[in-house]
């Protein structure tokens, strides 16, 4: 294949890995501020690099080319990194959580208790925007 043709299937099938990731989890903010190592991210998250995996595979056999491969491994192995690393991160903290056991749905968010927060100045108590 002529480099100018691969290079540009290649960044098709990096929007193809995006889209994958994009549909099949949460925006990557939501994932960062919510309890860590939560389990249905973590499941959505391997499903995500399954089905990229597979993808970039599959159109880089009948493609016959390696940069292909290349680029679609590479935005996979990326993606995948973000995700799992955003999973990881306690909000409360602002650091990435350490620990092979994934917690339960009972960890408390920022509106079971926003105290606990760092940045949060209680701005609005007595606004009309409280609840």
């Amino acid at each position: 294949m002529k480099p100018e043709v691969s290079i540009g299937l290649g960044a098709g099938v990096v929007a193809i890995v995006g889209a994958v990731y994009y549909n099949a989890l949460p925006p990557l903010v939501d994932v960062r501020v919510g309890p860590p190592q939560n389990r249905d991210i973590a499941a959505a998250r391997k499903t995500a690099a399954w089905t990229s995996a597979g993808l970039t595979a599959a159109i880089s056999i009948l493609a016959k080319d390696p940069t292909v491969f290349a680029l679609g491994a590479g935005a996979t192995i990326l993606f995948d990194w973000w995700y799992r690393h955003a999973n990881m991160v306690d909000p409360r903290s602002g650091r990435a959580t350490v620990g092979a056991s994934l917690v339960n749905a009972g960890t408390p968010t920022q509106q079971d208790d926003p105290g606990n927060f760092p940045g949060y100045s209680d701005d609005m108590v007595g606004s009309e925007f409280a609840y």
